[in-house]
C-alpha cells in the first residue's frame, strides 16, 4: 500500500471508528507538530513527517491497551509496507533506547517482550524518530502545549518511574537539537500553543 497522505489519513479515521477516543485528536496535533517543525529543517520532509506523526498511535486501532498498541502499531504498518512508519510505532515511546525505561505495562506475551526489546535495542534512530518523540510531548488532544505540560500530564496518568527524569532530560535535548537546526524556538511553529497551555 502507499505510504501517502490519504491512505495514512484513512488507516486514522477507520482506527478511530474502532476505538473511538482522544488518541485520534493528539495523533492529529502530533503530525501538524512534525510538518510545522519540519518545514524549517531542509534534510527532512515536512510530508514525511506528517505521516509518521500521523501513524504513530496507530496500534492504538484494537482497543485500549498499554504497551501493547506499540507492537499492534508495528505490525499494522509493516503489514502494508511501512517499514518506517512501523519503528517510530515503537521507537516513539522510547526516547532512550533500553526497554526498561518504558512506563507503561507489558500486556503481551513473553515471547512479544522480548522480540521489542530486541527491536529497540538495534533500531538506529534518525531525525524522523525523534522528531515524533519530541511532538508526541508537544500535543495534547485539545492542541499544541509546552512540554512541561505534557510531560506534567503524563506523568500524572502513569506516575513516576525511575527513568522519569532522564526522559524528560533527553526530550529537552532533543528540543534544543531541532530549535538549532531550525534557527528559532519550536514554539514559533506551533499555533496557539500559549492559549491552549494555559487554559483548563
Amino acid at each position: 500500500m502507499d505510504f501517502n497522505r490519504e491512505n495514512a489519513e484513512k488507516a486514522l479515521e477507520m482506527a478511530g471508528f474502532s476505538n473511538p477516543g482522544p488518541w485520534t485528536a493528539h495523533s492529529k496535533y502530533v503530525a501538524m507538530a512534525c510538518k510545522n517543525i519540519a518545514d524549517k529543517c531542509p534534510e527532512l520532509s515536512a510530508e514525511k513527517a506528517y505521516l509518521y506523526g500521523l501513524l504513530h498511535d496507530i496500534g492504538r486501532y484494537p482497543g485500549v491497551t498499554s504497551e501493547r498498541h506499540l507492537l499492534d502499531g508495528y505490525r499494522y504498518c509493516t503489514e502494508r509496507g511501512w517499514t518506517k512508519a512501523a519503528q517510530i510505532c515503537i521507537s516513539h515511546a522510547f526516547i532512550i533506547q533500553d526497554i526498561r525505561t518504558s512506563i507503561g505495562v507489558f500486556d503481551m506475551s513473553e515471547e512479544e517482550y522480548q522480540f521489542m526489546k530486541q527491536f529497540i535495542s538495534q533500531a538506529v534512530y534518525d531525525d524522523y524518530d525523534r522528531l515524533v518523540q519530541l511532538c508526541d510531548s508537544l500535543a495534547l488532544p485539545s492542541g499544541f502545549c509546552l512540554l512541561e505540560k505534557r510531560l506534567v500530564d503524563v506523568t500524572l496518568r502513569y506516575g513516576v518511574h525511575e527513568a522519569t527524569i532522564p526522559r524528560w532530560k533527553k526530550v529537552f535535548e532533543i528540543k534544543q537539537m531541532f530549535e538549532e537546526k531550525m534557527g528559532c524556538s519550536i514554539y514559533d511553529v506551533l499555533p496557539g500553543v500559549v492559549e491552549n497551555t494555559f487554559t483548563f
